[in-house]
């Protein structure tokens, strides 16, 4: 009796955009598979993943989301559990291209570090929204660093660089929006500072770096570290405004960007369906963030809204990153474009953190 009342309170504008940003990769994919046929079995994937996206932020948003907010161990079992997966994966995962990221069963592949994203948002929500009258002291910085160091240590192991620059730079939104003052800011930046020196010369492997420092001029090596980019900026230029069409895109087709399904999708979007399917892209991401904030800013405490920060950061800064990679801004350090580009691992578990969205929607 109570199923249908519910549906009313989704907010299904912000389902909607979430969705057609789906659609509009796995349009894509059926261009690419004209002349790859495995792109076809991609399409297939994410159509399924699309699904059971939908249906987890149907069911997740009948939850009380108040549960985490109120429970002692809840979020804390969550990202416990998080960190096992993590652990697991290092000894069990699939290496592909010389990442750890997947469990891999049969055809299908699960990237926990996708899920771990939304854990760690649920989880400094949670933290942060209990002490937002004492940020000022940097115990509660000290102890929120550690939350966050011990998934980036466990990522970093597989070695997967971008999506523990995510983590990290989640934090720090989450941080801001609590209240954290400039002094303490200050001391973070120089802290990071520091660890991005010792990092860089004892952490990073001499792949990452290469493709770090490539992107400030790509042409120095333009057929080693610098290609990903100089095709993808090819790609993009050669759009124009409407695109060359549907499975017409010379560097997609004849296999010059590589990677066009996941890393440089934005760029494939932009040669087949030039200026104006960015605009719509564009158009899509804006309405999702704008429905976001408002679920954020009708909300009723202070876990809710900083949960709701944490979704929409954790979509705006892989944007950000994935369209700067595309375009030569960035370094490629291997971020997907949220919703858009293949992954189903990334699909589901935004939608996961949609439906808590939705929960906080149907129960402000």
């Amino acid at each position: 009796m109570r199923f249908f009342p519910h549906l009313q309170k989704i907010d299904w504008v912000l389902a909607g955009a979430a969705v057609l940003l789906v659609l509009f990769g796995i349009v894509d994919l059926a261009g690419m598979a004209q002349n790859n046929p495995r792109m076809l079995l991609y399409e297939h994937k994410q159509i399924i993943a699309l699904a059971a996206g939908m249906l987890a932020m149907i069911v997740v948003s009948f939850f009380d989301y108040r549960f985490f907010r109120n429970s002692p161990y809840a979020v804390i079992l969550m990202y416990v559990s998080a960190l096992v997966l993590l652990g697991v994966l290092l000894l069990v995962g699939e290496k592909t291209r010389g990442l750890t990221g997947w469990f891999k069963i049969g055809e299908f592949a699960f990237g926990p570090a996708e899920a771990v994203k939304i854990v760690i948002a649920l989880l400094l929500a949670k933290y942060f929204s209990l002490r937002h009258i004492e940020m000022y002291r940097f115990s509660h910085l000290a102890a929120s660093l550690v939350y966050v160091g011990i998934p980036c240590m466990l990522i970093l192991l597989q070695p997967d660089l971008g999506t523990a620059v995510i983590v990290v730079t989640l934090w720090l939104a989450i941080l801001f929006f609590a209240g954290i003052s400039k002094q303490q800011l200050a001391i973070l930046f120089l802290s990071g500072a520091l660890v991005f020196t010792v990092g860089w010369t004892y952490a990073l492997k001499e792949y990452q770096k290469e493709r770090v420092i490539s992107f400030l001029n790509p042409y120095n090596d333009p057929q080693g570290s610098g290609y990903n980019a100089i095709q993808a900026m090819i790609a993009v230029g050669d759009g124009g405004l409407f695109g060359k069409g549907l499975g017409y895109g010379s560097q997609i087709q004849l296999g010059f960007l590589p990677e066009a399904h996941t890393d440089f999708m934005f760029a494939s979007i932009a040669e087949e369906f030039g200026l104006v399917g960015v605009a719509l892209v564009f158009f899509l991401l804006a309405l999702l963030i704008w429905r976001i904030m408002s679920i954020a800013f009708h909300a009723d405490n202070n876990f809710a809204r900083l949960f709701c920060v944490g979704v929409v950061f954790l979509i705006f800064i892989q944007v950000v990153i994935n369209m700067g990679m595309n375009i030569g801004l960035m370094p490629v350090i291997g971020i997907a474009f949220p919703f858009l580009s293949y992954g189903g691992s990334s699909v589901i578990s935004f939608f996961l953190g949609l439906g808590l969205v939705q929960s906080i929607k149907a129960r402000s």
